[in-house]
């Protein structure tokens, strides 16, 4: 479940996780309660709704964060993107992967005054290596209000 440790703040019920991931309600229960058992999630009643969310104070949540990173490609891709592109202000995932979910497609807003070829040239070469798409919109002014935006700073 990418979402829970993509997004430090998801939150998901059964009916929506199973329907968000195309999966059946009984395969989507099994792996929450496997999840919630090793302390990585935490469900809690809301209404006649039990509500998940990731366990921030389990002693491996950073570790798992911080591997599902590298398994997107997001640490490359951030490492990269700040040494060679130009004067990156701020980056932020947005579609699919801010919600959590592995659609394939990694969908990047980058403000500042960066470099299109270089930018075009390692998005193909890191694509490439994370086998992932990557599509980026760019802005040269800071977004003012990300909230409603939707994104998701990295």
């Amino acid at each position: 479940m990418l979402k829970f440790f993509t997004h430090p703040d998801a939150r998901g019920h059964l009916r929506g996780l199973a329907e968000e991931f195309g999966d059946s309600t009984n395969a989507v229960r099994i792996e929450l309660n496997k999840l919630e058992e090793a302390g990585l999630l935490h469900g809690q009643t809301e209404g006649q709704k039990v509500v998940y969310r990731v366990n921030k104070a389990n002693p491996f949540y950073s570790d798992l964060v911080s591997m599902v990173s590298k398994y997107m490609g997001f640490d490359e891709l951030i490492e990269n993107v700040l040494e060679k592109v130009g004067n990156l202000k701020e980056a932020y995932v947005v579609g699919d992967y801010a919600k959590g979910v592995d659609s394939g497609t990694i969908e990047l807003v980058l403000v500042g005054d960066l470099y299109v070829s270089a930018l075009d040239d390692l998005c193909e070469r890191v694509a490439n290596k994370i086998k992932r798409k990557i599509e980026y919109r760019i802005y040269t002014d800071v977004i003012v209000n990300i909230q409603e935006a939707n994104l998701r700073l990295i």
